[in-house]
Order: C-alpha cells, then sequence, then structure tokens
C-alpha cells in the first residue's frame, strides 16, 4: 500500500476505536513528545476520542511546555496506570521508534496488548512484525514531519493544515525543530513546506525558539563551559570524545534532559568530523551520543562499537560493564580507541 491507502486505513481503525493510546520511546526528547502530543490532540479534538499519550518516562522539563498539551501518563511515576491503559486500548500509535523494544519498561505490556498496532517513525530497520500497519520513512526530518504527512492525508482535515488543533500544530512544530537541531541537520524539502505551513496556521515559532533554546538555567551554561573547557578532547583523527561522570552532573545539580545538544557543540570545530558524547548513568551504565558530519557514519559506529544505531549523523549507544570495559573509569581512554581505529579505517584523508 502507498501512504496514503494506509492513511485510508489508519482513519477507519480511528473510527472502529474509542480507547486510543500513543507512545514513544524511553526518555523522550522532543520529536518523541512533540509526536505523540500532536496525534493525540488531533484524535480528541479532531476525532473526538478518548486519546492519551504514555511515556516510558518523563520527558526534560524543557519539554513540559509540549507534554502539557495533551492528556499524559508518565509510567516512571503512575506505573500502574501506564499498564492499565495499554491494556485497555483499541488502538496503539507508535511514535518516533522502530521497535517495541525501543520503549523499554513498556515493551512486554505493547507486545502482549490485544488490539491493533500502528507505527510511525523515521528510522532504519523497523521491526515490521511487531506492528500491523507501518508508515516507515527515513527520508524526513523527523517523526514530527512522517506524521504531518499522515495527518494531511486525514479526510477531515484534506491537505488543510489549519484544520488542525492548535496544540497538535505547536508540537509538530517542536519535534522538527529539535530534530533538526534547529534546521542545521537532517532537513528536506518537505520539512520547509511543513514549517511554512505551520508558519502560516499561526505557530508562533519566535515564542518556540524562546522555550526551546532561552530558557536556560545558569547550572546548564557553567556545565557546559566546563565541558568544552575540561572533558571535551579532540583526536587528530577529526574525532571529539567527551565522557561525563556522575561527579559532572553533581557538581552542576543538572537536571534529566539538561545535557541534550552537549553532543553537537564539538562539531562547531572546524575539523571535528565526528562527536562521541558519553555519559554515566546513575545505575553505572554508559549511554552514548554520536553525532557526525555529512560523509561519516555515526549510525555505523554506534551500530559496531556501541550497540546502538540510529540515524547515518545522529545515533546512540551503549558501553557495557564488564562486558567492554571493567569501570567508568576506563571510559576515556576506551572510546578514544574506538574513535581513532575508526576512523582511521573508514575515513582517510585522501
Amino acid at each position: 500500500m502507498n501512504i496514503s491507502e494506509k492513511a485510508l486505513l489508519l482513519s477507519g481503525w480511528i473510527d472502529e476505536a474509542q480507547c486510543i493510546t500513543c507512545v514513544c520511546h524511553a526518555r523522550p526528547d522532543g520529536d518523541a513528545a512533540g509526536s505523540c502530543t500532536a496525534m493525540t490532540g488531533y484524535l480528541r479534538k479532531c476525532r473526538f476520542k478518548d486519546a492519551v499519550s504514555v511515556y516510558p518516562d518523563a520527558a526534560p522539563d524543557s519539554l513540559g511546555f509540549v507534554t502539557s498539551l495533551s492528556p499524559h501518563i508518565t509510567a516512571d511515576t503512575d506505573l500502574s496506570r501506564a499498564k492499565a491503559r495499554i491494556g485497555s486500548t483499541d488502538l496503539l500509535i507508535c511514535l518516533d521508534f522502530n521497535t517495541l523494544s525501543r520503549a523499554e519498561g513498556l515493551e512486554e505490556d505493547l507486545r502482549s496488548a490485544h488490539c491493533r498496532k500502528v507505527l510511525i517513525d523515521h528510522h532504519q530497520s523497523p521491526v515490521l512484525s511487531d506492528f500491523d500497519l507501518c508508515f516507515s520513512n527515513t527520508d524526513v526530518s523527523s517523526a514530527c514531519e512522517l506524521l504531518y504527512s499522515v495527518l494531511m492525508l486525514m479526510p477531515d482535515v484534506n491537505a488543510d493544515a489549519s484544520r488542525l488543533p492548535s496544540e497538535s500544530a505547536e508540537a509538530l512544530m517542536t519535534g522538527m525543530t529539535t530534530d533538526t537541531n534547529n534546521f542545521a541537520n537532517s532537513v528536506f524539502p518537505g520539512t520547509f513546506r511543513m514549517a511554512s505551513d505551520l508558519l502560516a496556521c499561526g505557530v508562533d515559532r519566535n515564542a518556540l525558539i524562546d522555550k526551546l533554546y532561552f530558557c536556560e538555567r545558569p547550572n546548564r551554561l557553567a556545565a557546559q563551559g566546563e565541558m568544552l573547557s575540561t572533558h571535551m578532547k579532540i583526536l587528530p583523527c577529526g574525532a571529539a570524545v567527551t565522557v561525563l561522570h556522575k561527579d559532572f552532573y553533581e557538581r552542576h545539580a543538572l537536571m534529566d534532559g539538561e545535557t541534550e545538544g552537549f553532543v553537537n557543540l564539538p562539531l562547531a570545530v572546524k575539523d571535528v568530523r565526528l562527536s562521541i558524547l558519553v555519559k554515566e548513568e546513575e545505575s553505572g551504565k554508559m549511554r552514548v551520543s554520536l553525532r557526525s558530519k555529512a560523509g561519516v557514519s555515526a549510525r555505523r559506529l554506534a551500530a559496531e562499537c556501541f550497540h546502538g544505531g540510529g540515524h547515518e549523523q545522529a545515533s546512540g549507544g551503549k558501553i557495557l560493564i564488564p562486558e567492554d570495559i571493567k569501570s567508568p573509569g576506563e571510559a576515556d581512554a576506551y572510546v578514544a580507541d574506538v574513535a581513532a581505529r575508526f576512523m582511521q579505517d573508514n575515513y582517510t584523508e585522501d
């Protein structure tokens, strides 16, 4: 089926369902929160459905203005309610992840839910067997851009963005803006068309940018300065490696999500083509974020060396303890060695 046929099928499924639940991946970012909020808002305001978003974890405080736009349940603070909601839903819409395992603690509940499951996602290699209907396209900026295309095909919207609820329009713009790093990467012609349409129907982009980028606490800026001056190491191979341990977060009293975007900063250096940011979590696990410039595959490095994956220039993974390293203190040397070998083997300058 083409996307129009799939959208028509989805519209019919929405008509048949009364209780609809939207869910995204663990540790939701702007695209996850934006797509969930946008879909929930559309279902409630345009289709008059009992629709709720379920988040495996709380979104960062910086995205509270988005998640507050529609009803939602956060599983890490209200697990029994989240499980009950998933168990009673008639239609499950999964946004911004390519397999149910990305929902982590909610994975088994999603798998066992006796309802139709729909995927709307832009990541590579979706696990199609997890879903009954899949909208999957990697040639878009974000899940929000793909969702926008699907919503434009809904009979009641009929390609008119002004028919979307205001909260859906704002949420869609939010997710697209954050996943492109404010139009700095992963931008396609349709991305600008979507942005133009949403602006024309009243989204206040200036206010949105203020909420996303100009409401920082001084703690975050101080942490950013220390990261750049002390922890970032630029290697001769063109990779920048940054490892942040638990004491870094404690020293700056950082809240969840306040290091979002830190991985992009080293790419401002002319000769840096790859940025690797490693964060030690409370459990002692090491989470890896990767960003790269065109010609360097962050996705390949994540898959080959960090048990992960993602997009060509934006991916993630993890370092396993004790499988990869014996302790978090070994992360700096380990990642520097992995990065140097990867760049040498794959991206030696002519």
